[in-house]
């Protein structure tokens, strides 16, 4: 059975094939992850903004939200009346008791930040505890604003890469000679996109402890935490390290990316010192729009009741993943992959096309639309986002197949 999308064929079950490889048999879910929606001429970034490609791109997935979000919307838009909003009640409710059964830790209601997105949170930060000239540390490959926010405060940035032995890993001794008494903040990003990782409680311990030592406010991006695509894997969130040292601590999340509402810009910090906080809010002056009103109260729907759909979703993107690895492995022996824990976002090392730019070249050759790795800190890769029906994953995969075997043509 084939199907029509955009002027391009995807054939269902084609993803059967290398499930057939797998252990597990295929998810059954009442959500309907196989369905392939219509999303050109929607407004879309991802789909609209390069209309000539089939788009594996910018992190939003091409499943619609839970049911619980799009009633919940419903709900409010027939209120008819769309003023300046606050966070009401049932929000913070609903995110207390979510951050207690999720991350185990009890928060109070004045303890959250809300927030109209989360990468203006990290440009906030900056402002906030960097001067001019001084110093953010970061550590690549890493999404992309991670470079960039530091200049909101005109400060420089200091980028440790993270190493490799058998797996990711913080580069500690890199990290201790680049630390200067000018380094103000680091930026963390766990689970770690684009590389996948889920850092371990002793790794994220060692890096407060390394704030501590050098007098960094730490800012823990979290963003991903709900996407854990390993069962034997948990998030350590920094909300759980020891009250000595949440003085230097900010944690921040979102239901966006886990349940597809990025569009809405919602997001929300956790500082649970008094100092922090103050500081925080000081430095947001007039830079920040209002919190639409439809946003908080998608995310208090998710929270409360998209339990069960995140579920089947984490089975989809599961399965989404092995198959990815398999066909790379078995189709694009050029292409080297590694273990990957956390996310719809598959980082893939596409160095022996250089000097072929890998981006350009699988959408000039394959008709695929990735992420440039450039804009991360590592040039030879590309980001695959596999957050989509499968089929249409198989597109995707099977134009890479096609642009590489020109290559090989050549």
């Amino acid at each position: 059975m084939a199907e029509r999308i955009a002027g391009k064929e995807l054939v269902h079950g084609t993803g059967r094939r290398y499930a057939s490889m797998l252990h597990s048999p295929m998810p059954e879910t009442d959500f309907d992850f196989d369905f392939v929606p219509e999303r050109r001429g929607t407004g879309s970034i991802k789909w609209d903004r390069y209309p000539d490609y089939t788009p594996f791109w910018v992190a939003d997935m091409d499943f619609a939200s839970p049911d619980c979000v799009v009633e919940e919307l419903h709900r409010r838009v027939d209120h008819g009346i769309f003023g300046y909003a606050h966070a009401h009640e049932g929000l913070n409710e609903t995110i207390k008791g979510y951050l207690a059964r999720v991350h185990g830790t009890s928060v109070g209601t004045e303890e959250i930040v809300h927030l109209p997105g989360l990468v203006p949170a990290l440009s906030l930060a900056c402002r906030a505890w960097v001067k001019p000239g001084e110093e953010v540390l970061i550590n690549s490959p890493v999404y992309y604003p991670f470079f960039k926010v530091s200049q909101d405060a005109e400060a420089k940035l200091i980028d440790v890469p993270h190493t490799r032995d058998t797996t990711w890993r913080f580069d500690w001794e890199a990290m201790e000679r680049a630390v200067t008494s000018q380094t103000r903040l680091l930026i963390l990003c766990n689970p770690q996109n684009p590389l996948g990782r889920v850092f371990s409680r002793e790794e994220i311990e060692k890096l407060a402890n390394f704030c501590e030592q050098h007098d960094l406010v730490l800012i823990s991006d979290e963003i991903h935490c709900d996407l854990i695509l390993e069962p034997d894997q948990t998030h350590f969130s920094a909300l759980r390290l020891p009250d000595s040292l949440q003085k230097r601590i900010v944690t921040l999340l979102a239901p966006s990316k886990t349940y597809n509402i990025a569009g809405l810009g919602y997001s929300f910090a956790v500082i649970r010192d008094t100092k922090l906080r103050g500081e925080f809010n000081a430095a947001r002056g007039c830079t920040l729009p209002e919190i639409n009103a439809l946003a908080m109260y998608a995310a208090e729907a998710a929270y409360r009741e998209g339990e069960p759909w995140r579920r089947d979703l984490i089975d989809y993107l599961r399965e989404n993943r092995d198959i990815l690895a398999n066909f790379i492995r078995e189709e694009l022996p050029e292409l080297k992959i590694y273990e990957h824990a956390s996310t719809y976002l598959y980082w893939i090392d596409a160095s022996s096309l250089q000097p072929n730019n890998p981006c350009r070249f699988f959408a000039k050759e394959g008709g695929v639309f990735l992420t440039d790795g450039t804009p991360f800190g590592s040039s030879p890769h590309v980001r695959f986002n596999f957050g989509c029906p499968r089929s249409l994953m198989m597109t995707g995969l099977e134009g890479m197949k096609r642009a590489l075997e020109t290559h090989r043509a050549n």
